[in-house]
């Protein structure tokens, strides 16, 4: 068994997930059988519980498990499924060994942080290895060199390297900023994350160099001669316009050959054809669509970013690719559609994403009603579905009052509710890993547009929600024009609802973009590019 460890300094977001998906990407296409592995350095036992505008998206697994955006780039570029031994938190790992002590596993030795927790990190990255015949490891240590945080999985890092020189590798992204006042790439902060980990007792064996653009000669060799590298094992990654282009890269400055050179392998085969190709369709699109995704998880301070709706973004550049069409996006913040909706006005397609809570609620639900009474392609995942739900039982049905019982447990018409098995979990204040989570079947109503996008009778998607639509009320949404066009195998729970007179108008209880690859971009994303080309045609 080989073992890839990729960490980063310098700066958070430097893009750690981005290439260790692409390295798993650059060796699957040698010929390699390769998993990857995140290893988190916050306490939270999984990503269920945190702040998306802090921490971005919570990425949800088949089997449940509440993730990071990462676990979504590893699925994206290898285009296959990652189970729970995915992604190990510190909370998770720490909690692993305090039950172990509760039940007497250490045999009354003393508990300590090393070599206990790193004996967990270690046995946990040496059993995930050993699965379905894995050649390759690559481990993604969270957080950036120089943190306390991490400190923990660089010291297993350090033991596993010690113990297995010739199959353990590491990889370190740096980060070389030029300074607008001074016009210059610098290399000294590159170089103190290095020193950082040579403070560990870690030699990288690859640097990535990421930068604005192309590393010159002059930086490589400080960066060659700080680490006591050769300069080839010094591999530029400039920022690109699309985060795909990374593999090729890659590919470019050999980083797949000094890889398998340096843990003793020997390529199997180049298969990047399909890939080469999706780049070049990203490329040369040659049609254009505006889509609003509306939103109240955009702004961090003074600045707008996209990560709490990450997968998203990514299902519409798929279709892009598939349908050769552009994606322009408009972020649109929900508290502002309330007093002015001139934002929607240019659209061809408007998503409403998933979230949580009652604020900002009231902007959602009128571009809800924006698309609905104005033909405009409408996408709603989970919660998007939901308010699709309570604004045509406002406008359509007439219950001005209609609501979720999350939102205004006082109103006479909850058209969502709580899930029977929520309530107690609530009460109990059981909120980590309690919803409703993962991939559950769905069967399709013959003859609703959902049937046609996906040309199936039975489908998997993946859930993370609490509230569902009231059963009490199908008939109506049937009788009125609210087609229920897919529902659980029992028939007990909505799953996709549509509007019969309406060019592209489909709301989702589950997430579809948490399963939309670039290689196989998702039926409902594609089905909804399409009905916006067609109303920006009309």
């Amino acid at each position: 068994m080989k073992y890839i460890f990729v960490s980063g300094g310098v700066i958070s977001g430097i893009g750690k997930g981005i290439a260790t998906a692409s390295m798993a990407l650059l060796l699957k296409a040698a010929g390699f059988k390769v998993v990857p592995l995140k290893m988190d350095p916050y306490l939270n036992v999984d990503a269920g519980t945190m702040n998306p505008i802090v921490h971005g998206e919570t990425f949800v697994l088949d089997d449940g498990t509440e993730t990071d955006q990462d676990l979504g780039h590893y699925e994206r570029f290898l285009n296959q499924d990652l189970d729970k031994r995915s992604i190990s938190t510190q909370g998770s790992i720490f909690l692993s060994v305090i039950q172990r002590e509760r039940e007497m596993g250490y045999h009354g030795e003393c508990v300590d942080m090393v070599t206990s927790i790193t004996d967990e990190i270690i046995n946990r990255i040496s059993v995930f290895g050993k699965n379905d015949d894995t050649e390759i490891v690559l481990v993604e240590i969270g957080g950036t060199t120089g943190e306390y945080q991490n400190m923990l999985f660089l010291e297993a890092n350090r033991m596993m390297k010690l113990k297995h020189p010739s199959d353990v590798i590491h990889v370190h992204i740096t980060y070389l900023p030029i300074p607008k006042s001074i016009g210059e790439m610098k290399s000294k902060p590159a170089q103190m994350s290095i020193r950082d980990l040579h403070a560990v007792g870690i030699q990288p064996d690859i640097i990535l160099a990421r930068a604005e653009r192309v590393i010159d000669a002059m930086r490589l060799k400080k960066i060659s001669v700080a680490t006591g590298l050769e300069e080839q094992d010094v591999v530029s990654a400039p920022d690109v316009s699309n985060v795909y282009e990374v593999p090729l890269n890659f590919e470019q400055g050999q980083l797949t050959d000094r890889i398998l050179t340096k843990l003793g392998l020997t390529r199997k085969q180049h298969d990047l054809k399909e890939w080469r190709q999706f780049i070049n369709n990203l490329s040369n699109l040659k049609n254009e669509v505006r889509i609003g995704i509306v939103g109240k998880y955009f702004a961090t301070g003074d600045y707008v970013l996209a990560d709490s709706y990450i997968s998203v973004l990514e299902a519409l550049k798929h279709a892009g690719a598939e349908l050769d069409t552009k994606i322009k996006i408009d972020w649109i913040d929900a508290h502002d559609i309330v007093r002015d909706q001139s934002a929607l006005e240019s659209l061809n397609g408007i998503i409403v994403p998933g979230g949580f809570g009652a604020r900002d609620v009231e902007g959602k639900i009128r571009a809800v009603q924006y698309a609905r009474e104005n033909k405009i392609a409408y996408l709603g995942l989970c919660y998007g579905m939901q308010l699709a739900a309570i604004e045509f039982s406002r406008n359509i049905l007439g219950y001005s009052d209609a609501n979720s019982s999350e939102i205004d447990p006082e109103s006479k018409h909850q058209v969502i509710n709580l899930m029977p098995d929520q309530e107690k979990k609530l009460l109990s204040r059981d909120y980590g890993g309690s919803m409703r989570l993962g991939a559950w079947e769905c069967n399709l109503i013959d003859g609703t547009l959902a049937s046609k996008m996906y040309d199936k009778k039975s489908i998997s998607e993946r859930h993370r929600h609490r509230y569902e639509v009231n059963n009490d009320f199908r008939e109506e949404f049937e009788t009125h024009g609210m087609k229920i066009s897919g529902t659980s195998p029992d028939g007990k729970l909505v799953e996709i609802m549509e509007i019969v007179d309406h060019p592209y108008f489909i709301g989702s209880q589950f997430h579809p973009e948490l399963k939309s690859r670039p290689l196989d971009p998702h039926p409902l994303f594609l089905g909804f590019i399409k009905a916006a080309l067609q109303i920006k045609k009309v």
